[in-house]
C-alpha cells in the first residue's frame, strides 16, 4: 500500500497566527512528512482576508496551497493577484466571473497528484451564492479524470450542512476538513466510504480570545448589540489541525489525527 500524507491547518488569523505559523509550520511538515500541507488563510491579514506578502511567506514556510472563504474577498488589493496565483483559492461555488481559483491539482515531489477542493456552504451567511453540493458533483469528476486522491476544505457555518455534504461526497474524495467556526470538534473520523472527516479543525492563531478576536471587543458586541472595532486578539498562540494518510491507490483515508500544539491544559484529575 502507498500512502500519501496530508496536513491541513485551520484558519490563521492575523500577525499572531503568522507568528505560531513560522514556528510550526517548517518543523510539522517535515515531522509528519507532508505530501503536501494546505492552510486556509482567509483570516491572515488583520483577521480578516489576506494579501500577496503573506501569502508568498506562507509559500515559502512551506505551505502548498491556501484555501479561503467568505473573507477571501475582504482585501480588495490581492484581486489581481487571485486572479494569477493558481495555489491560492477561494471557494469555487462562488459566480462564475469571481476572481480567483476553486480548486488546485498539486504534483509532490514524487510526481504523485493530489486535488484539493475549496467550498462555501450556504446556511446562514449573508450572500447567497452556488450549491456547494452539485459544485463538488462535477469537479469531483474532473479531477478523477488525475487523481483518486482529493481533499476538500469545507467553509461553513452549520454543523449540520459539514456533516450532510461529507455524507454526500463520501467515497468520491478522501478526506474533508471543516473550517469558518474556528472551534476545534473532537469527532474525526473516517466514514463509512472511506472518507476522513472532521466537522471543523479549529484555527491558528490567538486562542486567549473569542474565536480569535480580542475578548473584551467581542463581549461588547454581545452585551451593547452594536458594532464593534475589529481587534485581533494576541495570546494564546495555539496552531490547530488535520493529518490524514491516504491509500494512493483508492483514495481512501487509512489513518486520521486531530493536531492542537500546544494542546489546552486540563488540569489533574482529583
Amino acid at each position: 500500500m502507498s500512502l500519501l500524507n496530508l496536513l491541513f491547518f485551520g484558519d490563521l488569523v492575523g500577525e499572531a497566527g503568522l507568528q505560531i505559523a513560522r514556528l510550526y509550520v517548517p518543523a510539522l511538515k517535515n515531522e509528519y512528512e507532508a505530501d503536501i500541507l494546505v492552510m486556509n488563510g482567509e483570516n491572515a491579514h488583520e483577521g480578516k482576508g489576506i494579501n500577496e506578502a503573506i501569502v508568498k511567506e506562507l509559500f515559502a514556510l512551506g505551505v502548498d496551497v491556501i484555501t479561503g472563504g467568505d473573507h477571501s474577498f475582504d482585501k480588495h488589493l490581492i484581486f489581481p493577484f487571485m486572479k494569477t496565483e493558481p495555489r491560492l483559492l477561494r471557494p469555487l461555488n462562488y459566480p462564475k466571473g469571481v476572481y480567483g481559483f476553486g480548486y488546485y491539482l498539486f504534483t509532490t515531489r514524487k510526481q504523485k497528484k493530489i486535488g484539493v477542493i475549496n467550498l462555501r456552504g450556504l446556511q446562514f451567511f449573508n450572500n447567497p451564492i452556488d450549491d456547494p453540493f452539485r459544485t463538488a458533483d462535477w469537479v469531483i469528476e474532473k479531477l478523477q479524470q488525475e487523481t483518486k486522491v482529493l481533499f476538500v476544505d469545507f467553509h461553513a457555518e452549520a454543523t449540520a450542512e459539514k456533516l450532510a455534504f461529507a455524507r454526500y461526497v463520501d467515497g468520491r474524495v478522501s478526506a474533508i476538513a471543516g473550517t469558518h467556526t474556528h472551534i476545534q470538534t473532537a469527532d474525526e473520523q473516517i466514514l463509512p466510504g472511506g472518507t476522513g472527516y472532521i466537522t471543523d479543525v479549529g484555527f491558528t492563531g490567538p486562542h486567549d480570545s473569542v474565536i480569535g478576536m480580542a475578548t473584551e471587543v467581542a463581549l461588547n458586541r454581545f452585551l451593547y448589540q452594536t458594532p464593534q472595532k475589529y481587534k485581533v486578539a494576541e495570546e494564546g498562540l495555539k496552531i490547530n489541525g488535520l493529518f490524514v494518510q491516504v491509500d494512493e491507490a483508492t483514495g481512501k483515508t487509512e489513518y486520521i489525527e486531530r493536531i492542537s500544539i500546544p494542546d489546552f491544559p486540563r488540569g489533574k484529575k482529583a
